[in-house]
């Protein structure tokens, strides 16, 4: 099944780092302030920026801006806003949209200059080229062109766009592949050094963080700084952190949703970064956190030790047990009909002799073989962590319905992990310099391009 987040994710497919301008603000009125604070410098915005950040007739392709003589509509940019809008778990405020339409706006400009950049160079993206790829990902969707067009169209949105992206993100590619990896290097004393500092904290915590940098320089700091503020509040309120990270972050993680994967805290290389890490645990956003050359918000996703097995890496066999209330019967009669299955329960000892009791009861019985700990609810994950084979959870439920409990059978430890080779961090040291020297070769095109605005 097609999801609008597996879109947004994987249509990002070929970008080893794209850095936009981030220029957010709180109400719309002060959303040309942020501008002039931020965007100004990039993007040579107007004062008056309230025909980019407003919705205006969906029949009305007007013309926002012309990016070297190319042609960016109001059209463009409600398409994509759309498929980051279905992306989102929580409805968001007007102002909160106009500052996604001039992020998507951004957005739109840098992949103009780089397919732009692309074709003066002799690396032009062909249509064929651009029609497989999204083919291929339609395909991987379960979905052809036509189906994924028609999807798209559900959402507001249009394969139009989704290849504009696509277009965008192949240029780019070419571009860094030939004007930026291949001046990259990461001698073998410097891996070596960094495997050796690991190594020596073997049987430590490695951690899986998700990030959202925010660039920022003494200009801009104030703004930027409020804005990042501003996100962490809507990722408390339940905003989606990979959406988040995918739309404003200007770190290379951007295309994985701000997943670093699993690292020692040594690899973040960033004393801030590092002494805050230390002290989350799994599910905690911290932020906005203020490093050379902006600020990070940071999400914990988990953690585990290294080089031993870590009990919550276990695989349960669990029993789910379960008594339907009658619907006829009183609040008193559910009382005791509930008190007796769960003192019941309680005296079980095995899951052979669970299905005895619970046959016996008229309760249902569900097992659950193989089940990840780590796939749980952080909560539920906690109760199972003290729980022996035999041994039950607290009741849940509601005296309205069912009263349920949960039994563990079986626990299968994972083996150990050593943690990443040597090839591992290579790759990890050449990708952050191709971020670095992307972000400024992106800079440089912004600089240079004409962006007229209508």
């Amino acid at each position: 099944m097609t999801t609008v987040n597996s879109i947004v994710h994987k249509v990002s497919r070929a970008a080893l780092a794209m850095a936009g301008a981030l220029v957010l603000a709180s109400p719309l009125a002060s959303t040309s302030a942020a501008a002039q604070s931020a965007g100004m410098e990039a993007f040579n915005l107007p004062e008056d920026i309230a025909f980019i950040i407003e919705s205006g007739n969906p029949m009305d392709r007007r013309a926002v801006a012309r990016v070297n003589g190319t042609v960016i509509t109001s059209t463009d940019i409600d398409h994509r806003l759309a498929l980051i809008l279905a992306a989102q778990t929580v409805e968001l405020p007007p102002e909160e949209v106009a500052r996604l339409r001039l992020q998507v706006f951004f957005n739109l400009v840098d992949e103009t200059i780089q397919a732009q950049e692309a074709a003066a160079l002799e690396m032009e993206v062909t249509t064929d080229e651009v029609n497989q790829a999204y083919a291929e990902y339609a395909a991987s969707q379960g979905r052809g062109p036509s189906e994924m067009d028609a999807y798209l169209e559900s959402l507001g949105s249009s394969g139009r766009s989704v290849k504009r992206q696509i277009l965008g993100e192949l240029a780019w590619d070419r571009l860094l592949r030939r004007n930026i990896v291949p001046f990259v290097n990461v001698s073998e004393a410097e891996v070596t050094e960094l495997w050796e500092r690991l190594q020596a904290t073997r049987g430590d915590t490695e951690y899986r963080l998700g990030e959202i940098f925010l660039s920022a320089n003494a200009n801009n700091r104030e703004q930027v700084l409020a804005n990042a503020t501003q996100i962490v509040e809507q990722l408390q309120q339940g905003g989606s952190f990979v959406a988040y990270a995918r739309q404003y972050s200007e770190a290379s993680s951007r295309v994985t949703g701000g997943d670093l994967g699993w690292l020692f805290l040594p690899q973040l290389q960033q004393p801030q970064l590092e002494a805050a890490a230390a002290q989350m645990q799994p599910g905690q956003l911290v932020g906005p956190l203020e490093i050379p050359g902006g600020f990070s918000i940071l999400l914990m996703i988990d953690q585990r030790q290294v080089g031993m097995p870590d009990p919550r890496d276990a695989t349960l066999s669990l029993k789910e047990l379960s008594l339907a209330m009658p619907q006829d019967a009183s609040e008193a009669a559910r009382e005791a009909l509930a008190g007796s299955f769960i003192e019941q329960m309680q005296a079980v000892t095995s899951c052979e002799q669970a299905d005895i009791v619970a046959e016996s009861l008229g309760a249902a019985t569900v097992d659950n073989p193989r089940v990840a700990l780590r796939d749980l609810p952080p909560a539920f994950q906690q109760i199972l962590l003290t729980l022996q084979a035999g041994q039950m959870t607290p009741p849940f439920g509601d005296l309205a319905d069912s009263v349920r409990m949960i039994m563990v059978c079986g626990r299968q430890m994972p083996a150990d992990t050593a943690g990443p080779s040597v090839e591992d961090l290579m790759e990890q040291l050449e990708e952050e310099r191709i971020n670095r020297r992307s972000q400024s070769y992106l800079r440089d095109l912004r600089t240079d391009a004409v962006i007229e605005y209508n």
